[in-house]
């Protein structure tokens, strides 16, 4: 799907606040309400948009372990890896990255029990040559 550039003004309006009402969203872009719910549904049915979420406070989080896995992809298996990755319950976020690693992993996890389980499972994911990992201590923004 081509986006225009109304669309990524949209798109740039909703990452501020997603909870904007259409006919705000509207006036802002200055098009029609019409115009805003069908674009909307058009990125949704294309999944240009595939969810809105909440934004937190980092010392409003619920606790937990939170880390950073960087990851080695053996040989061309980039897509097999990710596609095991995408399975893993603990995974938040994915990236396909340059440089050192092949792929930047956000993780969380209830305890540091919970996430040496998380680990040990994305261990044995055929196509990964080497892992890091980092926890999270402080966000600061």
């Amino acid at each position: 799907m081509a986006l225009d550039e109304t669309d990524h003004q949209l798109i740039a309006l909703l990452r501020q606040d997603a909870r904007l009402p259409t006919a705000t969203l509207a006036l802002k872009l200055g098009v029609s309400r019409g115009t805003v719910a069908n674009r909307l549904r058009k990125l949704e049915d294309e999944q240009v948009i595939t969810g809105y979420t909440v934004r937190l406070r980092p010392d409003a989080e619920p606790q937990g372990i939170r880390a950073w896995m960087g990851v080695q992809v053996e040989g061309n298996q980039t897509r097999e890896v990710v596609a095991h990755l995408m399975g893993e319950p603990g995974l938040v976020a994915l990236h396909d990255t340059n440089g050192r690693w092949d792929l930047l992993a956000e993780l969380r996890a209830g305890s540091t029990a919970e996430l040496s389980q998380v680990l040990e499972r994305v261990r044995l994911i055929k196509g990964i040559r080497h892992t890091e990992t980092s926890i999270l201590l402080a966000t600061y923004r």
